[in-house]
């Protein structure tokens, strides 16, 4: 069973419809018991960094995703899910993230010629074997939806980047924590793979 995490922060149908798709059980929840029984965890989201972890903390899904992390299951963080996994953001300056991850999320700069937020299919330059990625070849190209970017603390766990204005680290993976900029569940068979390789992912340690 997949848990999908609900913290009012969108982008759930579409998720429980690609994980449907692949024939995986998932609940859509933010019952904390049933989160963490679950043997894969998903925490999608798009919208504001400061408004996203206010929900989070409300509902104290914080506790809960650290709690999850501990145990070793495998977590997935998805667009911003990914950037609430890191220390904070600079849409939304004081305010921490879940600081599981070290890293900073920051505005991608301004070029000629781009437009920001982001929006569409980019290629990814694949690294340092990224379990998510088994099976799928270099430049691939996935869906993107952000104004704000990674730059990881550690580049070991950077295992997709990007082009966009700047180099963005797409997807990042340290033991049994994944997480992707981009959007799997829009991101045609690649991103379905992507999904089914997650699906796949044992507990770590």
């Amino acid at each position: 069973m997949i848990a999908v995490i609900d913290y009012d922060a969108g982008n759930l149908k579409s998720v429980e419809k690609a994980l449907k798709y692949l024939g995986e059980e998932s609940i859509v929840t933010r019952d904390f018991k049933e989160i963490l029984a679950a043997d894969k965890v998903i925490l999608p989201g798009v919208g504001a960094f400061g408004e996203a972890m206010e929900h989070l903390k409300h509902y104290e899904l914080d506790k809960t995703i650290r709690e999850v992390v501990e145990q070793k299951t495998p977590f997935l963080g998805i667009c911003l899910g990914l950037q609430l996994l890191f220390e904070g953001s600079q849409e939304s300056g004081g305010v921490q993230g879940l600081q599981i991850l070290e890293g900073e999320i920051v505005k991608i700069p301004d070029k000629p010629g781009l437009k920001i937020p982001h929006i569409g299919w980019n290629s990814l330059h694949l690294q340092n074997q990224g379990r998510l990625f088994e099976g799928i070849g270099e430049g691939v190209f996935v869906y993107f939806v952000h104004s704000y970017y990674l730059k990881a603390k550690d580049e070991k766990i950077v295992k997709a980047c990007t082009d966009y204005s700047t180099q963005i680290h797409a997807s990042v993976e340290q033991g049994n924590v994944f997480a992707c900029q981009f959007h799997p569940e829009k991101s045609s068979n690649t991103g379905l793979k992507i999904l089914q390789n997650f699906a796949k992912a044992g507990k770590v340690g």
